[in-house]
């Protein structure tokens, strides 16, 4: 993998399940509200990270390739 990701979380989906945190606990944190964030917008790709984002009931996390904006999660249909 050698890319740098951009990770963003639309926590207009995010319901708090926590499935990010469980999946990439580095990577992804609960605010009092319980809506995710992550840790660092910018981070090396990551399977933790992606593992994430897949797991995410709402798909509210997606990752792009930094520099370029290539989607990593959700794919281009």
């Amino acid at each position: 993998m050698g890319d740098r990701w951009q990770v963003e979380v639309d926590r207009s989906l995010c319901i708090g399940s926590g499935m990010c945190v469980n999946a990439a606990a580095e990577a992804f944190r609960l605010d009092a509200a319980r809506q995710s964030h992550p840790v660092s917008e910018e981070t090396d790709a990551d399977e933790e990270v992606l593992a994430a984002a897949e797991g995410c009931p709402v798909e509210a996390i997606a990752i792009t390739v930094l520099g370029t904006g290539e989607p990593v999660f959700p794919p281009e249909e």
